[in-house]
């Protein structure tokens, strides 16, 4: 096939110049790095069950960006709200892990999922504790004046919108009907 004329372009750069969105600033970045960053330096430590962690983070990491993109969003990357919201989930699963295997009398797997939490946990903001998620709430409530129940899911959108990834919002949700009924 004599298709002389024809020819391929090949994209010179870095990736950020052709792939939009890609390596595109610090911040969008910012978890990975530092659980890639961790991960070389548990590799060099030995230390197996960081490593162990931090690449179950990292494939729930690359599943989410895979998950994201065949749902139609264009972004290539899964931004840190996103990570953040996804750690709490593997946190919530360890913690309910951790529950069955005190029942079931296995406490060597009831430690691995202490463990993994904590290190998940290390990623994430610092969690607020009962008093200071009752004091957000009530802020929170005073800041759009609600009144009553009803207005529970202007509340819980806003403490979404400030709190993300500090509170638990199943415990916010009680907190919220506590203080709202």
């Amino acid at each position: 096939m004599g298709e002389e004329g024809a020819s391929v372009k090949v994209a010179l750069g870095p990736p950020s110049s052709y792939l939009p969105g890609f390596h595109k600033g610090i911040d969008s970045m910012s978890l990975r790095a530092k659980i890639n960053d961790d991960l070389k330096t548990a590799m060099k430590a030995g230390d197996k069950r960081r490593i162990s962690t931090l690449r179950l983070m990292n494939a729930a990491i690359k599943d989410k960006d895979i998950n994201s993109r065949t749902d139609g969003h264009d972004s290539l990357l899964t931004a840190d709200p996103g990570l953040i919201d996804l750690f709490a989930k593997m946190v919530k699963q360890r913690q309910e892990s951790l529950g069955m295997y005190e029942q079931g009398g296995r406490p060597e797997l009831a430690q691995q999922e202490r463990e993994e939490m904590e290190i998940i946990q290390s990623y994430m903001p610092k969690q607020l504790s009962d008093d200071e998620a009752k004091k957000a709430v009530a802020a929170v409530i005073a800041a759009i004046g609600a009144s009553s129940v009803k207005d529970m899911g202007k509340v819980m959108a806003e403490l979404k919108a400030k709190y993300a990834g500090q509170m638990d919002m199943a415990k916010a949700g009680g907190i919220v009907k506590g203080l709202l009924g």
